[in-house]
Order: structure tokens, then sequence, then C-alpha cells
């Protein structure tokens, strides 16, 4: 049977309303692009990733050391990033005997390192950017320059030597 859908007809659902549109079988679904910076860890998993009790966890959050994002439930979702940084703050902690405050001033020293070389990165481009311009500006003046030939005259020199004085 042929139908303005096809051969077979409309699918259980489709042409509906509201309905979403079928896809063809050989396209896969989207696919997820997971970054560290992904939440996708529950407090229970990132515990046991980082070593640490779960407790720790909601202590150093509270502390702003690790603040993990939030779901709409308001339960904490850890990134690898996250995970990193935990284990960080145990080393420093438990290797180099630093307190938490100071823990606390070094996440954020470092960070507002990090942001500080990515701007100067931002402005070497935005540097070098104007760089070229210039250059090419320089290179589209020059090559405005008229071709002419211009006929050349000898400048007869002259061994006289003159005196200046000023006026009194």
């Amino acid at each position: 049977m042929t139908t303005p859908d096809g051969p077979i007809g409309p699918g259980i659902g489709e042409g509906l309303p509201g309905s979403a549109p079928r896809r063809p079988r050989g396209n896969p679904a989207p696919q997820y692009v997971l970054t560290e910076e992904t939440p996708v860890y529950v407090i229970s998993v990132a515990a046991e990733l980082s070593g640490l009790h779960p407790q720790t966890l909601r202590q150093y959050d509270r502390l702003g050391l690790v603040s993990p994002d939030r779901t709409a439930g308001r339960g904490r979702r850890y990134s690898a990033r996250d995970i990193q940084q935990l284990r960080e703050v145990q080393r420093l902690s438990q290797d180099e005997g630093i307190n938490l405050a100071g823990i606390k001033r070094i996440i954020e020293l470092e960070n507002q390192v990090a942001a500080l070389q990515a701007r100067v990165a931002e402005l070497a481009d935005a540097l070098d950017g104007a760089a070229t311009a210039i250059q090419q500006r320089e290179a589209a003046v020059h090559a405005s320059y008229r071709r002419d030939l211009v006929p050349y005259q000898q400048v007869q020199q002259s061994s006289a030597l003159v005196v200046w004085r000023p006026k009194r």
C-alpha cells in the first residue's frame, strides 16, 4: 500500500501534533561531548575516586575549596577536574601540612594566575593581529605608489662656504 508518507505509511504516533520526527535508522543519536569539566559523578562515586569520605567532600564544598555543579534537585555532581582538585587538596593537607584556609588561598591564587595567563595569551594574539594588520596596510600604501619614470637632473655641486650670522 502506498501513502503520501511512503510505501508503508506512518508509524505509531508519527504525524500527530507534537510528535517528534522520526530519525532515519542509519543516523545515530546525537553524541554528548564529555570533557574534564563535565559534571557526571555523584558524591559517593567522587568520594571513592578521590579516596575521601563523602562528608569531607561536603565540608570542602562548604568551605569553597571544591565547588561541584548542582542538579535541579540540588544534588552535587563532580567533574574529573573536581576530583583532581580534591586529590590536590588532600595532598596539600596531608603531605605538605597546609591548613584548609591556606589551601583555599593557594587555589584562589592558582585560578588567578591561570586567568592572567589566558588574558596574556589573548592580548598576545590581539597584538599579533594588529601587527599583521599594520603590515598589510603598509604594504597597501607601498603598492599604491606611482611607478612613473621621473627625469633625473644632476645637482651642481658648489664649493662655496656660506657663513650665517644672526642680526642683532
